[in-house]
Order: structure tokens, then C-alpha cells, then sequence
């Protein structure tokens, strides 16, 4: 077990991408290495914002769907098994969350604010 890492796949959160790596290879077979890449860029996004909203990018529908355009339809594990990316990536949005939300799920929880409107302060010339 990683130090630090809550590993509690059957009941509490996980939380580091090498563990997520386990269980994918326990489920599928192959090994851990099989799978960390997928796992390290679903919780890439923390990188840049150290906030539990940043799994709002790959931690939703729209965002597995983004993971298997990464990664392609499916990944061969050492075993040579062919394991669906987007199997891979659902497991590890439930094992986090419990459930798959949409984006629209995440995006409604956060507070909308003028500037994402692309409201302006200052007026625009358009040349002609």
C-alpha cells in the first residue's frame, strides 16, 4: 500500500493514482504498470488546481470520454488481455466518487461569475 493513500476501494475514497493502478490490475489482470498512465492523467488536473474540484475535468462522463480519445478504445495489458480504457476510467471515477456524474453535475455546484461570460471592461474595436 502507498503511505498516505486512502485505499479503501470497497468503501472510502481513493486517492492516489498508483492504487487506482492495483485495483485496475487486480480486476483485469496484468500489472499496475498497465494501467498507471490512464490513472496519473485522471488526476493530472491537480497539478494545477489543488482543489478536490479539479477531478470536475476527468472525473465525469465528459471526461472519460476524453480519456479514451488520449488513449485510444482500449489498452493491452502484460497478460495480453485488451481492457476498454473507458472500463478503466469508469472504474476509477466510481472507486473516487461512487458514481459518474456528468459535467453538468460538477459545473452546476460552482458559481458562475461575470468574467466567464467574457463580460469586457474595455470596448473592442472591430476593424473592418
Amino acid at each position: 500500500m502507498v503511505r498516505g493513500a486512502r485505499n479503501h476501494v470497497g468503501g472510502l475514497t481513493v486517492s492516489k493514482a498508483w492504487v487506482h493502478a492495483q485495483s485496475s490490475a487486480k480486476r483485469w489482470g496484468g500489472k499496475p504498470e498497465d494501467y498507471i498512465d490512464i490513472h496519473e492523467r485522471m488526476d493530472s488536473t491537480k497539478s494545477a488546481h489543488a482543489e478536490v474540484t479539479h477531478r470536475c475535468v476527468f472525473h465525469s462522463a465528459f471526461g472519460i470520454y476524453i480519456i479514451e480519445e488520449i488513449f485510444g478504445r482500449f489498452v493491452t495489458n502484460s497478460d495480453g488481455r485488451e481492457v476498454f480504457v473507458r472500463d478503466i476510467a469508469e472504474q476509477h471515477v466510481l472507486e473516487d466518487l461512487g458514481f459518474i456524474p456528468s459535467l453538468s453535475d460538477w459545473l452546476k455546484e460552482m458559481p458562475a461569475q461575470p468574467w466567464m461570460a467574457g463580460q469586457r471592461k474595455l470596448p473592442v474595436k472591430i476593424v473592418d
